[in-house]
């Protein structure tokens, strides 16, 4: 058992938690709480960390649901375990509360094409946002909607991020997701694939419910402050806009998403 913070395993542990840069180097990331590790895909699970008392108490059980009936005896399974105090764990995790189990986990790779390889794609492209609990929900709410794919401009938020991981609640590991360095050259090549592009815009020419969205469909979402950078919003084949009573100016960039999400999941449906 690892019971002191100096720990080499323990000090990568902590730089995962907080660094994006050490992330990317790795390819890993670290997925806390028995909900997140429970839904973490077997074939990318790198190592588990329980606390002392957690494994006391439940790392029987919980090897047993990830790994099978015979988990809590193989000695191959154990080598994937690392056991540390209560307060080294406290000193690691990410929450205020700890649960008392975390994993770290390979990151996710994905291609364009599994996301637009589907009778009518439905995306959304995601440009400099920057909430990482905002990015968290439009992953979990865009698999709950449909969605097949996220495209996200390299300046958006880590979705590696403890908190941001988190908000997905597992969708992570489900929804297809690529960071591009030129967002407008992936606009191009999605309209050449017959992917109509909506810019969610307060200029919008028709309200969002006008359109039909029954084939290959694309939302462009702004920052949750400046929306649309204008040579993004300039790529999109129709402006949309969600009509808003009283004295709102906009919506938050997940509530909007999610609007938008739902509309086409009705349409389709």
């Amino acid at each position: 058992m690892i019971t002191s913070t100096s720990n080499q395993r323990v000090k990568e542990l902590l730089q995962l938690q907080k660094k994006s840069r050490v992330r990317s180097k790795e390819g890993v990331f670290i997925a806390e709480g028995i909900r997140m590790v429970r839904e973490t895909p077997l074939n990318r699970l790198e190592k588990l960390y329980f606390s002392e008392s957690f494994s006391r108490k439940h790392g029987n059980t919980v090897l047993t649901e990830i790994f099978g009936a015979d988990a809590a005896s193989d000695s191959r399974i154990k080598g994937k375990v690392e056991i540390v105090s209560d307060t080294v764990f406290a000193y690691v995790s990410d929450t205020k509360t700890p649960q008392g189990v975390l994993a770290v986990v390979r990151q996710m790779e994905y291609e364009l094409s599994d996301m637009t390889g589907c009778q009518s794609p439905h995306l959304l492209i995601l440009d400099n946002l920057q909430d990482p609990g905002n990015l968290g929900t439009i992953f979990r709410t865009a698999e709950a909607a449909g969605v097949t794919g996220i495209v996200m401009s390299r300046d958006c938020a880590d979705i590696y991020n403890p908190k941001t991981i988190r908000s997905t609640m597992g969708a992570l590991y489900r929804m297809p997701f690529l960071y591009m360095e030129d967002l407008i050259q992936t606009i191009e090549e999605l309209k050449q694939q017959k992917i109509c592009i909506y810019a969610a815009h307060l200029e919008g020419k028709n309200t969002y419910d006008k359109e039909d969205y029954s084939q290959g469909t694309a939302f462009l979402i702004g920052n949750e402050g400046n929306g649309l950078r204008k040579e993004v919003a300039d790529c999109a084949d129709t402006w949309i806009r969600i009509p808003m009573a009283g004295q709102v100016e906009s919506l938050n960039a997940a509530v909007a998403a999610t609007v938008l999400m739902f509309e086409v999941s009705r349409q389709r449906r």
